[in-house]
């Protein structure tokens, strides 16, 4: 009975944030429920101890993480927990419902910089080639040119996975290489695509997609045998029945890792993906090490016969600019 009161209160204050965060921040319907998730687990632990949402001190903050932590949960999922947690502790302030951030102090888990996992370019290449050779079949149905044509947009683009679920077809400027992408926050950007995915996509919509699309008329790009958009969760099976060790997002890892191995910017790198902050796009930088360590050996004169340590590369390579390494 007597916790009645505190859950009222924290559902009243979440119902109102989730009209904040569609509303003004326009963030898309998945991205809110996850955050409500994240929120509601919080508030339960927080009712657990007699506190509710707008009382919460950075001690319960600290109480909740550990509490993940004991059941094995993650950093990295800790750390996104955090972030949330971040985000909705600021709407409180700026709206002057608490007089603190209590997360302001917060130390991020150490380990919440996990690298994202990406496919090698032989493994790209090969998953694509046999979803070409499909597709360009003969006989080919309309569902391998919609996966072919699928796998070319994710890794050409680097799209997440709901960028391409809300693709349209007037989103295409084929005759120019390049779409334009609905993001975050319903952000738009223009995205560059290459030969192969620009032939993908003519052939499907040339031959594919009209039999997908029927009578029936359907503004989204990529369609299911029933003529309906597809899901997320339909993306993920496209991928994954392609290569079962892929998803989407790994596409889009992979896009963004190759690119900086071949020389890319880190600018440029932002920009493709549609990265708010360039601090996100740095983790490339790491990824492309390994590359970076083969060059050196194969390359430097010195790369081999001095037996130079991989850790001392890799100290130069995240050197900030001026700064000196030991």
């Amino acid at each position: 009975m007597g916790t009645t009161p505190i859950l009222a209160a924290n559902t009243q204050v979440l119902r109102e944030y989730m009209v904040y965060l569609r509303v003004e921040k326009g963030l898309r319907p998945l991205t809110c429920e996850s955050y409500q998730t994240d929120l509601l687990q919080f508030a339960e632990y927080l009712e657990s101890v007699g506190l509710m949402l707008m009382t919460a001190t950075q001690a319960s903050i600290s109480g909740f993480m550990e509490n993940l932590r004991s059941h094995s949960v993650e950093s990295r999922s800790i750390a996104r927990k955090l972030s949330c947690l971040r985000g909705f502790f600021r709407w409180l302030l700026k709206d002057k419902r608490v007089m603190k951030d209590p997360t302001l102090n917060i130390e991020t888990p150490a380990s919440w910089k996990v690298l994202p996992k990406s496919l090698a370019e032989t493994e790209v290449a090969e998953m694509l080639e046999r979803a070409a050779m499909a597709a360009r079949h003969p006989q080919a149905d309309a569902l391998a040119m919609r996966d072919y044509a699928i796998l070319e947009v994710l890794y050409a683009g680097g799209l997440r996975v709901g960028e391409i679920v809300a693709l349209h077809e007037e989103d295409l400027h084929l005759e120019q290489a390049r779409a334009q992408v609905r993001g975050k926050g319903d952000k738009e950007r223009v995205v560059p695509l290459g030969v192969s995915a620009v032939a993908a996509v003519e052939r499907y919509l040339r031959d594919g997609r009209p039999q997908l699309c029927g009578r029936g008329l359907q503004r989204a790009l990529f369609l299911s045998v029933r003529g309906k958009a597809l899901t997320t969760q339909m993306i993920w099976q496209i991928v994954r029945s392609w290569n079962a060790h892929a998803s989407p997002h790994m596409l889009r890892h992979s896009c963004a890792t190759h690119m900086v191995e071949h020389g890319a910017d880190l600018r440029s790198e932002q920009t493709l993906l549609g990265h708010a902050d360039i601090a996100t796009t740095q983790v490339y930088t790491h990824l492309a090490l390994g590359h970076l360590k083969q060059v050196h050996r194969a390359h430097h004169p010195r790369g081999r016969s001095r037996g130079i340590r991989e850790k001392d590369i890799g100290d130069v390579v995240a050197a900030k600019p001026g700064e000196v390494v030991a």
